[in-house]
């Protein structure tokens, strides 16, 4: 039985695992994964094993807390495109890296054993260090809703950094490609997490994105930060959404708008 096998292959009653991630989820509930942790750390560093392999120990280690986890993904946020298992996960629709957005979904369920285990201010740092990056790396439309509002609250001002620099990405440029994804989205789905903690702060990166790009899908996303807050400015952001959407986005603007 290879490594990979004998660690990410079996459950923990020994009995061959379909998938990893049966592995991986069982062990948020099993203690006995804690035994898999130091062999878990050594692959991840084996610059001999396969990226696929040294991504999903990583994903492990995170997923459970692991300060090994954490630092391994705020190595790989400091320079995405030498991270060992880039692109080991591609997306399919826009044929670019996936690996963080999995790693962002390690880190939302990892708060549990995150607590347990005081590794929760490196938790922390590795969100910030992947909301870091949301301006120029994949993560499927799922980092701003991965992180709860005691989370954003903590990276707040990274958000707002990360959306302004973004939006300055979306403007059209003759020497620079436009984004390899809809950024757009992306940003305005982290403007609806900063809701939480801060209605006048998301309405304002709202519309810096949307005056950069105001895409349909944006514009949809963009409605979560209407039923988040109430705050004036976030009915001035509902109304200019009003102006330049289409129909549908004209009647869920002005439910949310209208909501209590």
């Amino acid at each position: 039985m290879s490594r990979f096998d004998q660690l990410l292959g079996t459950d923990f009653d020994d009995r061959p695992a379909a998938d990893p991630d049966e592995v991986i989820y069982g062990g948020l509930d099993d203690p006995r994964h804690r035994d898999r942790v130091p062999g878990l750390t050594e692959m991840m560093s084996d610059t001999a094993a396969p990226a696929r392999h040294r991504f999903l120990a990583c994903l492990a280690l995170t997923t459970w807390g692991e300060s090994a986890g954490y630092e391994a993904v705020i190595r790989a946020a400091g320079s995405p495109a030498a991270s060992p298992w880039y692109k080991a996960l591609t997306d399919r629709k826009f044929s670019v890296d996936s690996t963080f957005a999995q790693l962002a979904i390690a880190l939302g369920d990892s708060a549990e054993p995150a607590a347990e285990k005081r590794t929760a201010g490196q938790r922390e740092a590795a969100f910030r260090a992947l909301v870091r990056i949301a301006d120029s790396e994949y993560f499927e439309e799922q980092l701003g809703d991965l992180m709860p509002q005691a989370m954003v609250a903590l990276v707040l001002p990274d958000i707002a950094e990360t959306v302004e620099r973004g939006a300055k990405a979306l403007a059209p440029h003759p020497d620079t490609a436009p984004p390899a994804f809809d950024l757009a989205t992306q940003l305005v789905d982290l403007a609806s997490a900063a809701a939480l903690v801060d209605g006048p702060l998301a309405a304002h990166l709202a519309m810096v994105v949307l005056e950069a790009d105001a895409s349909p899908k944006a514009l949809v996303h963009a409605v979560t930060v209407l039923h988040r807050s109430k705050a004036p400015d976030v009915r001035q952001l509902g109304e200019y959404m009003m102006s330049v959407g289409d129909d549908r986005v004209r009647k869920l603007a002005a439910d949310a708008l209208s909501s209590s």
